[in-house]
């Protein structure tokens, strides 16, 4: 399984590929593994080629690191092939904030420039907070005109191949095409069988925004996640029947959509069968009994939404998508 490099698509319009399939490097409590760059130099070594990170989860540095000591040891032979992402967290997300945040967080990768600049989520905190659970009282409109203005700047300026946004709605990514100059290239989002996105992926697909899925099993162990996904029946039974471990059916399903695909975990194990989606596929029969799995969003943010916050319910945070 060791070297098995994850197949790319083209979604951006800056000549570089997307790997299907990345390694999420958030770890909850947000810095609280010592070991992250060894594991992310695992992971190299394994065949990914793609890396999620962000300056809430405190995973800049070990990346940033694991990159360097990749380079050292012959694992990759430039940092060009690699697709390194991160996000602009809610407390820099004002237009004044926005470019020296990139310039920080490049600074903790030890990197000239990331792939993929993302928000992080449609809400701002008061300026420079920087911690989660977030304070209710510190919630604050997000204004779309100076953020995303901002994150053009980080294109132009070389600090990022790509920008895109993360958990926006049909109804959000609408109102941020309307003022784009440079659209989204991504929407990052939770995904997976129990929660399809269909709505928001016929959406995207319109409008040409890529859509790559976090928490495709559930997220469990984190603040919000569940067992959900993990103890779906119908998925235990074509694992079962497949000869493939409840985690790949999830990531295959996921795949087969013709989104992108974001998977986290530390376990060497679990880290190699995640790579094992690629020579195999589901029925139609399959896909059938997928598609009907009742539906739930796992994430419905109750972290931002505050009577005397922006968002006042998780349906108005989501504009019903829920």
């Amino acid at each position: 399984m060791a070297n098995v490099i994850v197949p790319a698509t083209q979604v951006n319009t800056n000549g570089k590929a997307i790997p299907l399939l990345g390694f999420g490097t958030a770890e909850f409590p947000f810095g609280s593994n010592d070991n992250v760059k060894e594991h992310i130099l695992h992971a190299i070594q394994l065949g990914y080629r793609r890396f999620d990170s962000a300056s809430i989860y405190l995973s800049e540095q070990p990346l940033g690191e694991a990159v360097a000591d990749a380079l050292k040891l012959g694992l990759i032979n430039s940092r060009e092939e690699l697709f390194i992402a991160t996000k602009l967290w809610c407390g820099d997300a004002h237009g004044d904030r926005v470019v020296p945040a990139l310039q920080r967080s490049l600074k903790n990768l030890g990197l000239q420039f990331v792939d993929l600049y993302l928000v992080h989520l449609p809400v701002s905190l008061k300026a420079g907070e920087c911690e989660f659970p977030v304070k209710k009282e510190d919630l604050l409109p997000f204004d779309y005109e100076s953020v995303w203005k901002a994150m053009e700047e980080c294109q132009k300026l070389g600090l990022t191949k790509s920008i895109g946004v993360t958990n926006f709605s049909c109804k959000k990514l609408e109102k941020l095409l309307s003022i784009a100059e440079i659209p989204p290239a991504v929407n990052q989002v939770e995904m997976n069988p129990l929660w399809q996105q269909q709505k928001l992926r016929k959406f995207c697909k319109e409008k040409g925004v890529h859509i790559t899925a976090f928490s495709p099993l559930g997220a469990k162990g984190t603040v919000w996640g569940t067992n959900r996904v993990m103890e779906c029946e119908v998925l235990q039974e074509i694992a079962k029947a497949k000869g493939k471990t409840h985690a790949q059916v999830c990531l295959r399903w996921v795949y087969e959509q013709g989104v992108s695909v974001l998977v986290k975990s530390f376990n060497k194990e679990r880290m190699k069968e995640n790579l094992d989606i690629f020579d195999w596929s589901l029925s139609l029969e399959e896909l059938n009994k997928i598609s009907q799995i009742p539906q739930k969003k796992g994430f419905v943010g109750l972290e931002i939404v505050s009577p005397n916050g922006p968002y006042k319910s998780p349906e108005e945070l989501w504009d019903e998508e829920i």
